[in-house]
C-alpha cells in the first residue's frame, strides 16, 4: 500500500483522514488536483523542455481500478489527457465491452511528459516522476492497479518478471494488488494481443465485482 498520504478509506482506519467523513470525497479530489498542478509546472527532468503539455492523470478519485501506462504519446502531449490516442480509444472500447468505463477508473502513466519519438523513458525521467505517481496512487487507493506494458511492470517489480510471464495474474506488493497486461498499443501493432488484453480486462472486471459484493 502506498503511504505518502494518509488513508482516506474507512476500511483502513490507520489513516488520519478517515474522521473527516463526507469531506474526504472533496479532499481526495483536491489532493489530486494539487498533484496535477505540480505536474503541469514540473521541470525536474529534460522532458519538461520538449513536451507540449504535461499529462498528469484523469478519472475518479475513488476508483477501484487504476491503469498505469508508460508515458504520453503525441495526442496526449497535445491534449494533456492520458490515453486519448489510438491505444486509448482501443482501451475505452475494451473497458466498455466488460461493463466498465474510464470515468469509473483512474488512468495515468509512469512519466507525465512525452519522451521524444515515443522512446522508452530513461531512468532519470522515471525517477523524476515517481513521487507524483506514488502520490496519485496513495490518494486514489485503488483495489487493484492494472499495469499496461513492461515499463509499468518493471517500475513496480524490477526485472524479475516480463509482461508475457505474468500478464493476467495477480501480483501483490506491500499489500497492494496488481494485474499486468499488454499495453493496448501492442494490440495495434499485433492484433493477436487484442483478445489477450480483453481476457485480462474481463478477469479484472470479475475481481472488482467480487470485491464489491
Amino acid at each position: 500500500m502506498f503511504v505518502l498520504w494518509p488513508s482516506t478509506k474507512s476500511r483502513r482506519p490507520r489513516g488520519g483522514l478517515v474522521a473527516l467523513g463526507p469531506q474526504v470525497s472533496d479532499l481526495k479530489e483536491t489532493l489530486l488536483a494539487s498533484i496535477a498542478e505540480e505536474v503541469v509546472s514540473c521541470q525536474n527532468c529534460k522532458l519538461g523542455a520538449t513536451r507540449t503539455k504535461a499529462v498528469p492523470g484523469v478519472g475518479s478519485a475513488h476508483a477501484h481500478i487504476c491503469f498505469v501506462g508508460e508515458g504520453p504519446g503525441r495526442e496526449e502531449d497535445l491534449s494533456g489527457v492520458p490515453f486519448v490516442g489510438q491505444a486509448g480509444r482501443l482501451l475505452d472500447r475494451m473497458l466498455i465491452a466488460e461493463g466498465m468505463s474510464r470515468k469509473d477508473c483512474y488512468i495515468c502513466n509512469i512519466v507525465k511528459c512525452r519522451p521524444p519519438n515515443n522512446r522508452v523513458p530513461e531512468p532519470s525521467e522515471v525517477a523524476a516522476c515517481s513521487l507524483y505517481l506514488y502520490a496519485q496512487l496513495a490518494i486514489v487507493e485503488p483495489e487493484i492497479i492494472c499495469l499496461l506494458g513492461n515499463t509499468a511492470l518493471r517500475f513496480f517489480f524490477g526485472e524479475q518478471y516480463s509482461i508475457g510471464q505474468v500478464r493476467g495474474t495477480i501480483l501483490v506488493k506491500d499489500e497492494q494488488r496488481f494485474m499486468p497486461t499488454y499495453h493496448p498499443a501492442a494490440a495495434l501493432r499485433n492484433p493477436q494481443y487484442m483478445q489477450v488484453i480483453q481476457g485480462d480486462l474481463r478477469k479484472l472486471a470479475v475481481l472488482i465485482q467480487r470485491t464489491g459484493d
